[in-house]
């Protein structure tokens, strides 16, 4: 069958795709939308995501503000959706009351682990203090709790959950109270018991929705995300080993800030699709190589295509042999449930980047240095000793220069590397003395502001002092005022008294009327 669709990327369009070899259509970094026969699920965005045998599971997600709990299925072979049904594990989901297997959930985890799915915590009506682990069993189709123990984190929603080896490393994310976090909890998943991982240095600013990666199994990436108030771009980089935190330089294309984004990796390259920053999506697919930490643009969509979405998700795929990145939802003022596929061009690896501390990174470079300075000291002892037995003959005197080259060639590549060392040694001196000024300034600053403090404090206490002293003279005020009232009304009765006392005078003739009779005798 041949369908019609446009090519979501910038190097034009693929028309008549072939449902039985679309595969053969698709050129590298460029994504399609895959033709679908049959139905389409609901579309949604902060749904969770994962390909087992070139079967792509989708599971929960976001619609209109109502949390999806529906487990979707698409087959990469036939291009078809269908619906898994769940079943409860056990008896105790008839106890507990629950209407439905697995509640509507989203902005949720969810890995593979042998032959079950695991999904972590998210935003669901089902509320708990703690983060809740379900499982759903690929063959069985049964949905439960699986209990954990230990060091249970916080119950959120928008956390990376990263698989490095049997553990689940998560970061971040936002809780109930939507207080953001940037803690780093490790999951067993061989005993299901949680623990806090004690790390030193700067870690990233607390976030919540964005991406993560693990590298050399070793070194988790952490990209992007926001807070309630910015959006970040920047790359963080935790030393599983070391237990540290570092923010290394990062080279080649600018980023913009985002989150909602999704990633996944392919060999020594992290891809990066869609997110936002609330007022624009972010059309470009993004490449780290995370060996040389460099970014660059694979390839970009239109503003508002469906892949410039929050929400969405991209899974690495193996089909038919071939590596391939696969995109489903997203939401960017319309919901998708379109598939979305691209197959990337092989990129230049090399060997990974070593993230140390500037300490750590000091000493290697300070060991090589000292190996090839031995190299170099041994070289010229030994030539000094092929020349002092001198030529027994021709052939041992060809063979002799022969050796000498050798060597000359071998001891210019080792002063080469030794000149390499001390300059990248230089370099990690100069940012360790640039780290102790700032360090020091900071140290001076702080004091200043402390002493600032105590300055404002005792200030602060001499006001007290004032403000008490007025408020008794205000009462000693009051009472005096009353007292004053007081004087006042006893004022006005005099007055109403005399008053009263001469009007009484004046009505009985008074002393004049006595002197006008005396004066008549």
């Amino acid at each position: 069958m041949l369908v019609e669709t446009a090519s979501m990327g910038n190097k034009g369009i693929v028309k008549n795709v072939d449902t039985s070899s679309w595969q053969t259509d698709l050129a590298c970094d460029q994504w399609i939308a895959l033709p679908v026969s049959g139905p389409r699920p609901p579309a949604r965005y902060k749904h969770a995501a994962v390909v087992v045998d070139e079967k792509l599971y989708i599971v929960g997600g976001s619609r209109n503000g109502r949390h999806l709990s529906d487990v979707q299925v698409f087959d990469f072979r036939n291009l078809l959706w269908s619906k898994i049904k769940l079943k409860p594990n056990s008896d105790k989901f008839e106890d507990s009351g629950l209407q439905e297997v697995l509640p509507g959930i989203s902005a949720h985890n969810m890995v593979r682990w042998g032959d079950k799915l695991l999904l972590l915590d998210g935003n669901s009506k089902k509320s708990s203090d703690s983060i809740i682990v379900w499982f759903i069993d690929l063959e069985t189709h049964h949905c439960g709790i699986i209990e954990t123990s230990g060091n249970v984190p916080v119950a959120r929603g928008g956390q990376s959950m990263t698989l490095v080896g049997s553990r689940l490393i998560m970061f971040g994310g936002e809780d109930r109270t939507r207080r953001l976090l940037n803690d780093v909890n490790v999951l067993d998943l061989e005993t299901m018991t949680w623990d806090v991982m004690k790390v030193t240095q700067t870690p990233p600013a607390p976030r919540f929705d964005h991406a993560a990666a693990v590298n050399a199994e070793r070194y988790l990436l952490i990209f992007g995300g926001c807070s309630h108030a910015t959006f970040f771009n920047d790359l963080h980089v935790l030393d599983l080993e070391a237990m540290e935190w570092s923010q290394p330089q990062i080279q080649g294309d600018l980023v913009a800030p985002r989150a909602g984004h999704a990633g996944t990796t392919i060999d020594e390259n992290w891809y990066i699709v869609g997110g936002g920053d609330n007022k624009n999506g972010c059309p470009e697919t993004l490449v780290l190589n995370m060996s040389k930490l460099v970014w660059s643009v694979s390839t970009s969509v239109k503003q508002r295509d469906a892949l410039a979405s929050e929400g969405v998700t991209v899974c690495s795929a193996a089909i038919d042999g071939k590596k391939h990145l696969v995109a489903f939802g997203g939401y960017n003022g319309n919901y998708s449930n379109e598939v979305f596929v691209m197959m990337p061009k092989p990129r230049d690896s090399s060997q990974p980047k070593i993230f140390q501390s500037p300490a750590a990174a000091a000493a290697a470079a300070s060991v090589t240095a000292a190996y090839a300075l031995s190299k170099i000291e041994n070289f010229d002892s030994k030539t000094a000793e092929l020349i002092s037995k001198g030529p027994e003959n021709h052939h041992y005197e060809q063979d002799l220069t022969v050796e000498i080259e050798a060597l000359s060639e071998e001891k210019s590549v080792l002063e080469l590397s030794l000149a390499e060392v001390r300059a990248e040694n230089s370099r990690i001196g100069q940012n360790i003395e640039e780290v102790s000024n700032t360090h020091a300034e900071l140290s001076k600053e702080l004091l200043s502001v402390q002493g600032q403090l105590v300055a404002e404090r005792s200030r602060c206490f001499k006001l007290e002092a004032q403000i008490s002293e007025l408020q008794k003279k205000l009462e000693s005020v009051q009472s005096i005022e009353n007292e004053v009232q007081a004087l006042r009304g006893q004022k006005s009765a005099l007055e109403r008294d005399e008053l009263t006392s001469s009007a009484q005078r004046q009505g009985s003739g008074g002393v004049w009327r006595w002197i006008a009779g005396d004066g008549g005798d």
